[in-house]
């Protein structure tokens, strides 16, 4: 039996974790849930899973009158509701926790990846800025994590294209592997010119072809810069060098993700598109469960197409590229002003392709810096924000 902590209980991949756990209550327990501000939800989720540590990420829903169902709930259970996003932290150090679950949006989830390892409990990580902004910390101290454990198992990846680039190397020599190949939907604007995208809304930019994500994760699928984002965690994840990871789209999402070896050989890690898979291989390796979605069938697929990325168009997917390659803190600036400029544009302050021009703008003002710590990156984080938030009202 394996307890785990669910970090973003509310969101479409915390929903999904607690689907998986649903599903094999003799080998998952959920012991601790957070969320952002969802009260209501996290009790009704408490509840079904006589889960008693609760954390609400914001501070102001304390006094609140609607919290007070919750509190007793977690008081009668022995456990607390806490408020705040220490308290969110704070959840990776309860002892009974085997598993976090990291599906925070955003760069609030670098702490709470970094607790979760420093405690040498399992990581299941879906928050892209854990190791876009602080791979250079965090992966040390998974690889530290590994040597200890005798395994590669301390930090699993949940993103379908990580996951399945992880499944595809199992028992492979790393040596061997020449390339890493990182599918890509294309998201719903694939095929369109810059001039196309102009007059872009959010409401358009939502709407993705396939996956059901939330509004941050569908914007930045929309522009590519999600796969700059999975590039960079690639290059952490795998200790693969940016040269040998490659973009490419495959709208039927079909193929989540391949690795080519020296031999001219591929791996393609090919299934449903529902990330109730990689979230469930996460909590079950080195094991397999029985499916928890309907498997593919291959007779009803058609056919597959691929596509080399348009990074003149979608210039999010370059600059993302740039900030890894140059690495340092400028991934972290890279990542701030992006979350600045993406939440801009879904308030109609910015015009859709003003998400990539704050991105630059940012890059270009701030530079790059030696990662040193995890105070150094939340102070870069705040210089890039502020910076990003002068670009926008500049556009104004």
């Amino acid at each position: 039996m394996k307890n785990i902590c669910v970090l973003g209980s509310t969101g479409s991949i915390g929903t999904q974790t607690l689907d998986v756990v649903a599903k094999h209550p003799d080998e998952l327990r959920c012991v601790a849930l957070a969320v952002r501000r969802s009260v209501d939800t996290a009790l009704a989720q408490a509840k079904a899973f006589g889960v008693r540590h609760v954390a609400v990420a914001d501070e102001s829903l304390a006094e609140d009158a609607t919290v007070a169902e919750l509190a007793q709930w977690c008081r009668d259970g022995g456990g607390d509701l806490r408020f705040g996003s220490r308290a969110v932290e704070e959840l990776c150090l309860l002892p009974e926790v085997d598993v976090v679950v990291n599906a925070l949006v955003g760069a609030a989830g670098l702490r709470a990846s970094y607790t979760t390892l420093e405690q040498g409990k399992v990581l299941a990580l879906a928050n892209k800025e854990s190791l876009v902004v602080g791979g250079d910390l965090i992966m040390p101290m998974a690889h530290a994590l590994n040597a200890r454990r005798g395994d590669n198992g301390a930090l699993m990846p949940i993103d379908s294209e990580h996951g399945a680039i992880y499944q595809c190397l199992l028992g492979e020599d790393m040596a061997e592997v020449t390339k890493l190949w990182v599918t890509a939907s294309g998201g719903p604007f694939r095929g369109r010119t810059r001039d196309q995208l102009r007059d872009i809304t959010p409401a358009q930019a939502l709407a993705h072809p396939t996956w059901n994500m939330g509004a941050k994760i569908s914007i930045d699928s929309s522009t590519l810069m999600n796969k700059g984002l999975e590039v960079i965690e690639a290059h952490h994840l795998f200790s693969m060098p940016y040269d040998k990871i490659e973009v490419v789209v495959q709208p039927q999402s079909a193929i989540h993700s391949m690795v080519e070896f020296s031999d001219g050989s591929v791996k393609a890690h090919l299934g449903t598109t529902d990330m109730r898979i990689p979230i469930q291989f996460a909590l079950s390796y080195p094991k397999r469960w029985e499916a928890p979605v309907q498997p593919l069938d291959f007779r009803t697929l058609g056919t597959l197409e691929f596509a080399a990325p348009d990074e003149d168009t979608f210039r999010c997917l370059a600059l993302a590229r740039e900030a890894g390659r140059i690495g340092g803190t400028l991934p972290c600036v890279m990542n701030a002003a992006n979350e600045i400029a993406v939440a801009a544009f879904l308030a109609d302050d910015l015009p859709y392709l003003g998400i990539a021009a704050c991105v630059e703008d940012a890059m270009e003002a701030l530079g790059s810096h030696p990662v040193e710590s995890l105070d150094q990156l939340s102070a870069t984080d705040a210089e890039a924000r502020a910076r990003a938030l002068e670009f926008v009202a500049r556009q104004a």
